[in-house]
């Protein structure tokens, strides 16, 4: 059964070019094009989807509209995942996101648009009840925190922080060992790594540890964002 979608977008243009986008995708359905956020909410409560994909800004709702459609189908409808385009890279927008949980959201930048494999990744982690960060803000956050002395990060070896950056976009431990060629035996012995430097119980179940390693990156973005 195909993906059911919600888009979101106050450009005719822009929207109709992710809706293409997504056409190409034979696992991926979009039941409703929207301009703003009211018509968004009505076409979810109409027929809920399995995931929202949503501009963060949408005239006159504001900057940080799509952040506001998360946190209220948070509440209305839990079991819808949202994808938020944004062309914002800073940690703010994505603490504001995930502060009441990451699990089933998913922050990339607009410029992953135009990427089919990344935007459909994102498509399907979330509706599967995971999260994913943008790689690029992922990044930033990482290397500002491996120069903080303050950080654990600060503590990492360059391959521990390769992993983390991984497992905080979403990817599995599968994913990572090959984009890294490494086995998955190594990876989960540098996620082990990482969670005893981090002071984190180590689980070894994947959703679990995408969960605390982001959790692990918020709380350390975070206290970079407050600085």
């Amino acid at each position: 059964m195909a993906l059911r979608i919600a888009l979101a977008e106050d450009s005719y243009i822009v929207r109709e070019g992710i809706e293409q986008v997504l056409r190409g995708d034979g696992e991926i359905e979009v039941i409703a094009s929207c301009e703003d956020m009211a018509s968004l909410l009505a076409a979810v409560e109409a027929e809920p989807p399995d995931v929202v994909l949503t501009d963060i800004r949408m005239p006159p709702d504001g900057e940080d509209a799509g952040i506001q459609i998360a946190a209220r189908l948070r509440e209305t409808h839990p079991q819808v995942g949202v994808v938020v385009l944004s062309q914002y890279s800073e940690p703010g927008f994505v603490l504001r996101l995930l502060g009441d949980g990451s699990e089933g959201r998913a922050y990339l930048l607009k410029e992953r648009v135009a990427d089919r494999t990344e935007l459909t990744r994102a498509i399907r982690a979330v509706a599967a009840g995971g999260s994913v960060i943008d790689p690029k803000i992922v990044e930033v956050l990482v290397t500002a925190q491996a120069r903080s002395e303050n950080s654990p990060l600060g503590e990492m070896t360059p391959r521990e922080l390769d992993v983390l950056s991984g497992v905080a976009e979403g990817k599995s431990n599968a994913a990572i060992a090959a984009d890294l060629v490494l086995t998955k035996r190594a990876v989960e012995k540098h996620i082990n790594a990482i969670f005893l430097k981090l002071d984190l119980t180590y689980s070894p179940d994947a959703d679990q540890i995408s969960k605390r390693v982001k959790a692990a990156l918020i709380f350390l973005a975070e206290a970079e964002y407050r600085s």
